[in-house]
């Protein structure tokens, strides 16, 4: 008696299985057909707060080396020496290797200038994974780091962006 409820379960299943299948071959598609027919570009379809990949913008960038220290995962490499020519700093290396990265945003956090940051970028399909390490100085050149304007502490800059004489003033007035 049981190995005929045996087949009449497995045959009930099978039918169910083939329903389903069935059901979805005349639904119509979820997919996009990417990239072809999408609505917009995909840059503009990510949401804002999307972690892609890293850029770093050379013309802020301090050589601080928080992002380096901060990385989990030691996937920012900045090489950094002192040039007797120019008798400062220079950078000779800012590497990222994106086949590394974990996209944890770990190393955009301590940046002082907001240097380094993710871009609405995803695409970056490589043969090696040498192609996947985002060189931002080339082979050969030195960089000079970014050095931020110094603040004053007698500047009369207050919390509100008014200078000490402005503020003093629009309190006389009241």
């Amino acid at each position: 008696m049981s190995y005929f409820a045996n087949i009449k379960e497995t045959c009930t299943s099978i039918f169910e299985g083939f329903a389903i299948t069935l059901s979805h071959m005349v639904r119509k598609p979820v997919t996009i057909q990417y990239p072809d027919k999408t609505p917009r570009p995909v840059s503009d379809l990510m949401p804002e707060r999307s972690r892609s990949f890293l850029r770093v913008e050379m013309d802020t960038c301090t050589a601080c080396l928080n992002c380096e220290k901060a990385c989990p995962i030691d996937c920012i490499k900045i090489v950094s020496v002192k040039d007797e020519e120019i008798k400062s700093r220079v950078m000779t290396g800012f590497d990222i290797d994106m086949a590394k990265c974990m996209y944890c945003g770990l190393c955009t956090e301590p940046c002082p200038t907001g240097a380094i940051h993710f871009i609405p970028e995803f695409e970056r399909a490589a043969y090696s994974l040498e192609e996947m390490i985002e060189r931002f100085i080339p082979e050969g050149r030195k960089v000079v780091p970014y050095k931020p304007p110094k603040k004053d502490k007698g500047d009369g800059i207050t919390a509100a962006g008014d200078s000490a004489e402005e503020a003093e003033n629009g309190a006389e007035a009241e």
